[in-house]
């Protein structure tokens, strides 16, 4: 299983699915993170955490406690 947390600077994922429970997994999907969106990682910070990503247009930043519940795959390239 690969996690958002595994993913390099540079590359574009897809969402596959998200673990966690109650309040965790709520704040990740009103972050706008679900099934199925893609997630281009724009760049992680000196000390690897947080990550900043680009979501549905957005920059985003995500500790990566957050990144290791969203289950990705890699993207089609288009």
């Amino acid at each position: 299983m690969k996690t958002l947390k595994d993913v390099k600077v540079g590359e574009t994922v897809t969402v596959v699915k998200l673990h966690g429970e109650g309040p965790v997994k709520r704040r990740i999907m009103d972050m706008g993170i679900t099934k199925g969106v893609e997630i281009f990682v724009r760049k992680v910070a000196p000390l690897g955490d947080p990550m900043e990503l680009n979501v549905r247009g957005y920059e985003l930043s995500v500790r990566k406690a957050d990144a290791e519940m969203i289950e990705v795959e890699a993207s089609e390239p288009s």
